[in-house]
């Protein structure tokens, strides 16, 4: 089986808005109700379970209901910090899923994502055992110690930027959790880096640079754009 999982437990202090970014109306739908339909309209995704910040989960049953999300089974808190907040998902999947089961565990504030980005990423899962969608780094590159100056370049053919849903065998992520906890690696930045600090290999599925995303007022401005974009039919 395949599983969403999304992580919503985020209050999004840098959107600076009086309710949680992924409760934010676009066009008279919440924002996690677009990330949640498409993993709910997805072929391939058999259940859906949410990291939710404490105090909205009922808010996001009723959205769920609204606009029949069929396949969220389960509604969990978020923790202290991200990790904490993913930790607390997988944990709870693995008392209701198989070892072999596959998780995609992704950003409830990237809700442009594709159902071919979904697709991509279960398919990565099963021939490597993981799979981070990415993008390549289009950017020059400038390393500053001091952030506000620079006089070394870094090759951006070496970067990726990661995005997500990020995807992991149940029983291959619980076991990493557990080991972070073990090692004292409890604030990592996602799973893809908590895999590399622990000494692990990640491989690679293809992301988009549509699937921005939602961090600042700005971002919103890009998600209405998206949202009325029409892609014209000489494009390839």
């Amino acid at each position: 089986m395949n599983i969403g999982l999304l992580i919503a437990g985020g209050v999004g202090q840098r959107m600076g808005q009086e309710i949680p970014k992924q409760f934010i109306n676009i066009n008279d739908k919440p924002v996690i109700i677009y990330t949640l339909e498409a993993f709910q309209n997805h072929p391939d995704i058999d259940a859906i379970a949410v990291v939710c910040l404490d105090g909205w989960h009922h808010v996001l049953d009723v959205y769920a209901k609204q606009f029949n999300i069929t396949k969220l089974k389960y509604i969990v808190s978020g923790g202290d910090n991200g990790q904490a907040s993913i930790r607390n998902g997988v944990y709870e999947l693995e008392k209701h899923f198989g070892p072999d089961d596959i998780v995609l565990i992704h950003d409830a504030i990237r809700p442009m994502v594709s159902q071919e980005i979904i697709s991509d990423c279960i398919r990565v899962t099963k021939e490597k055992g993981n799979a981070i969608t990415v993008i390549p780094c289009a950017e020059a590159m400038l390393v500053s110690e001091s952030q506000t100056d620079s006089t070394e370049i870094y090759n951006r053919d070496h970067l990726k930027r990661t995005q997500t849903p990020q995807a992991f065998y149940i029983k291959d992520i619980c076991d990493l959790h557990r080991e972070a906890i073990e090692k004292g690696i409890l604030n990592s930045v996602a799973s893809c880096t908590l895999m590399v600090e622990l000494g692990k290999e990640v491989y690679f599925s293809k992301g988009s640079e549509k699937n921005v995303k939602l961090t600042t007022v700005e971002d919103l401005d890009i998600f209405k754009a998206l949202l009325t974009l029409k892609r014209s039919e000489w494009l390839r």
